[in-house]
């Protein structure tokens, strides 16, 4: 690994012997261990962990979950929120889980619209609510950085299951909630 850094340094013009340069690979390595964390956890485990005393029907909504993620096609970091709404059937699930999903996912090498429906399938899946409705809003700074060097650009990116796709008003009112 410590050659792949070194031939990084060259390729770049830089000096691999630069005092400030010396720790760097050690340094994003262990960068390395937290930005890709997320191969090390199953959402599907995370999502075992559920409450079936509590009857609930209503909507259930959790947004502005932040998240920050790698663009597998540049190795450059996304980040923005996520929003995320269920209706349960008979399981509800505690709220530190939605965000540790949200980890699971993010902390790996990915592109957004992937990130939404891995989110919305696995939740539909494991807990088989009633319906199941993600949104993503997020910066790239592939296209802050090179391409188009456009620093405003969002993309949206959304995933609706179940109810919330068959039933317009459901839709409406985890729109209404997340603005």
């Amino acid at each position: 690994m410590h050659n792949f850094f070194i031939n990084f340094f060259h390729k770049i013009g830089e000096n691999p012997d630069r005092e400030g340069l010396k720790n760097t690979p050690n340094r994003v390595i262990k960068s390395w261990e937290k930005l890709y964390s997320g191969y090390n956890k199953n959402p599907k485990e995370i999502l075992q962990s559920t409450f079936l005393e509590h009857k609930c029907s209503e909507m259930i909504v959790l947004k502005d979950i932040e998240f920050y993620s790698m663009c597998e096609h540049h190795i450059l970091p996304f980040f923005g929120t996520i929003s995320f709404g269920y209706i349960p059937n008979d399981k509800i699930i505690g709220v530190s889980k939605l965000v540790e999903v949200v980890d699971a996912f993010s902390r790996r090498l990915q592109i957004q619209e992937n990130l939404t429906t891995q989110i919305a399938d696995t939740f539909m899946n494991e807990l088989k609510p009633k319906g199941v409705m993600v949104v993503t809003q997020a910066t790239h700074l592939c296209m802050i950085m090179q391409g188009f060097e456009n620093k405003n650009a969002k993309l949206i990116t959304s995933a609706v299951r179940g109810i919330f796709k068959e039933d317009s008003r459901s839709r409406n009112e985890f729109m209404k909630h997340i603005k």
